[in-house]
C-alpha cells in the first residue's frame, strides 16, 4: 500500500469539520474550559505541570490543548493538514502556547528535533501505522533518557469484529492492510462523507515486543472493559463517561493503556 498516507490523509481532512460540529468533540464545552482527557490517561501521566510531551497523531489537538491547560509544554502532530490547522486555531482560542507540525508519523524526524520528558499517544492512532518497530524507534528518539511514553488506545480484540459485533471477521494479528470504504463517521455517522481507508491490526504483543526491543520498558500496563468514547455501535452507558458493547457486558476488553520507559543507556 505505497499510497496509503495520500488515502488516509484524505480520508482524515474529510472527518474534520464534521467532528468539529459534533457532539462527539463537544468543541463549544471545550473552549469554556472542559477538558478531553480521561482517566486512564490521566493516571498514568501524573503531574505534567513543566514537562515536554509530544502527542502523536493528536487530530486536531483537543489531548494536546487539554495537557497544556495542565502545565505542559506540549508538541502535536498529525498527518491531517486541516486537522491541525483546525489545532492552531483552537490553541489561539483557547490561549494556549500548544505547538503543531503537520506531519505523518514516519516523517517526523525529518519535521522535529528536540528530545521530551513524555511522548504521548492515545485511541484510534496505531491502526493507520503498518510498521510497529518504525514507530517504537521514532518513540525513543524523542524521548529523554528516562523519559516517559503513555499509551491509551482501543483493544486489539475489539478491531476482530465487524462493525455490527455479530461475527469475528478480522484476523487478530497483523495479516495484511484493511482496505475499506465508509459512510458517515464515527463521530457523526449521518455525516456526509463516503471515503476509502487503509488500517493494520497489532496484536497486544506486537506492541509490546517492539517497543521492549527498542529500549522502552513497561512499567504498567492496564486492560478495561470499557471504553470512554461511544464511538461503537450498540454499546451502552452503564456509569457517566463509561461505555461498553450491550451484548459483551464486561466479558471483552475495549481498551488497554501502558506506562513505559526510556532506558538511560
Amino acid at each position: 500500500m505505497e499510497n496509503y498516507l495520500e488515502i488516509n490523509k484524505n480520508s482524515w481532512n474529510a472527518k474534520v469539520e464534521p467532528h468539529l460540529k459534533s457532539d462527539f468533540y463537544f468543541v463549544d464545552e471545550f473552549l469554556k474550559g472542559r477538558t478531553s482527557l480521561n482517566s486512564i490517561e490521566l493516571e498514568l501521566l501524573g503531574d505534567v505541570k513543566d514537562k515536554t510531551i509530544l502527542h502523536l497523531q493528536c487530530h486536531f489537538g483537543q489531548d494536546s490543548i487539554s495537557l497544556s491547560r495542565l502545565g505542559a509544554k506540549v508538541t502535536g502532530i498529525d498527518l491531517s493538514d486541516k486537522a491541525i490547522e483546525a489545532a492552531k486555531e483552537l490553541a489561539q482560542k483557547t490561549g494556549t502556547d500548544t505547538q503543531f507540525i503537520c506531519t505523518d508519523l514516519y516523517s517526523l524526524p525529518n519535521a522535529l528535533n528536540q528530545k521530551f520528558d513524555i511522548v504521548f499517544t492515545s485511541y484510534g492512532t496505531i491502526g493507520w501505522l503498518p510498521d510497529l518497530n518504525e514507530w517504537a524507534k521514532i518513540i525513543n528518539q524523542f524521548l529523554k533518557p528516562e523519559g516517559k511514553f503513555v499509551m491509551a488506545e482501543f483493544h486489539p480484540v475489539v478491531w476482530m469484529f465487524d462493525d455490527e459485533f455479530e461475527e469475528v471477521k478480522y484476523n487478530y494479528f497483523n495479516e495484511k492492510p484493511i482496505v475499506e470504504t465508509y459512510e458517515g463517521t464515527y463521530a457523526d455517522t449521518s455525516a456526509d462523507i463516503f471515503q476509502e481507508y487503509v488500517m493494520w491490526n497489532h496484536s497486544l504483543a506486537e506492541i509490546l515486543q517492539n517497543l521492549i526491543e527498542n529500549d522502552i520498558s513497561i512499567e504498567k500496563f492496564k486492560e478495561y472493559d470499557w471504553s470512554p468514547y461511544p464511538c461503537f455501535k450498540h454499546v451502552e452507558e452503564f456509569e457517566k463517561g463509561k461505555w461498553r458493547i450491550s451484548k459483551f457486558g464486561n466479558k471483552i476488553p475495549l481498551v488497554f493503556a501502558l506506562e513505559a520507559q526510556k532506558k538511560s543507556s
